[in-house]
């Protein structure tokens, strides 16, 4: 099995980085194979609403001159999904939202691919609006039926400079276990294939008379 974390993070070892290290140690420690894929750092064009995912169900973005498309398959192709920002302006980092929007869009046109995967948030942040970007993080997940993994607290760990999350001994604490618990699910949900409930096509309405 393996999970990949999607750093949105411009700042390849900075905190949110740091933080989905820590995960994923956990994670390894469990036999779960792990994956940082960098995004923060790469321009990414936002969702401009053209529908062709859809009309091609090609599994691709029609936008083609950045990151997308290449990490698409990875995030088709892992058992599980961290998704990780840091707070701008108490919310999720803007390329990071670029690119959410596109890949969950793309990952929902053609037939649902996170549906039942495991899938978490994580949050770094210098003082407040953690609670608030994790919160919208966790929308991508809940709205593609995802299993979302938790910890004793929310996935939030806290510092400015790069390295000071280390020293915030509660978010480390809060990454290690969301790392136990995501290795839990995963191997829970590979045992339980055989029962999982089938999709069901999405119903539509416009409350637009």
């Amino acid at each position: 099995m393996k999970v990949i974390a999607l750093n949105g993070s411009p700042h390849r070892s900075g905190n949110t980085a740091y933080a989905l290290g820590v995960v994923g140690k956990a994670l390894q420690a469990e036999g779960i194979e792990f994956e940082i894929v960098e995004i923060g750092g790469n321009p990414v064009h936002g969702c401009i609403a053209c529908g062709k995912c859809g009309e091609r169900k090609d599994g691709k973005c029609a936008i083609t001159n950045d990151i997308v498309n290449e990490v698409l398959p990875k995030m088709k192709a892992a058992d599980g999904i961290i998704i990780g920002s840091p707070v701008y302006y108490s919310g999720i980092a803007g390329t990071m939202k670029c690119f959410l929007d596109r890949t969950f869009y793309v990952a929902s046109a053609n037939g649902g691919w996170f549906r039942h995967k495991v899938g978490a948030s994580v949050v770094a942040v210098r003082r407040t609006g953690g609670s608030m970007t994790f919160n919208a993080l966790n929308h991508y997940l809940t709205v593609s039926e995802m299993l979302v993994s938790t910890a004793n607290y929310w996935n939030v760990i806290h510092g400015r400079a790069p390295g000071e999350a280390a020293q915030d001994a509660e978010g480390n604490q809060i990454m290690q276990l969301l790392g136990k618990n995501m290795a839990w699910m995963l191997k829970m949900r590979a045992q339980s294939a055989a029962i999982e409930p089938k999709g069901e096509e999405k119903v539509f309405m416009s409350f637009i008379r």
